[in-house]
């Protein structure tokens, strides 16, 4: 009897044994795999979500600047189409 209880512990050890370096095993993968991943993510032309939100709120304004300029354009350009001669500012 006592030779079958340790012939189950040894067996018991022996399986937690390989879990363990399983389990080990598959969190080296796993890390691997998330560092891989990041190299390849990293070699893409891919930016940061703060850039481009710095550079959608740089478009936006230099949008508005531009709607602004046509307004002048459209108002000097009448001026100079009904002949005024006085300074346009």
């Amino acid at each position: 009897m006592q030779t079958e209880n340790r012939i189950f512990d040894d067996f018991a050890k022996l399986l937690n044994g390989a879990a363990g370096t399983l389990a080990g095993m598959g969190r080296e993968a796993e890390s691997a795999a998330r560092e891989r991943a990041r190299e390849w993510i990293g070699g893409l032309d891919f930016v940061a979500r703060e850039e481009f939100e710095a550079v959608k709120a740089m478009a936006s304004a230099a949008r508005d600047e531009n709607d602004a300029l046509k307004v002048r354009i459209a108002a000097l350009e009448a001026r100079l189409a009904g002949g005024d001669t006085t300074s346009a500012a």
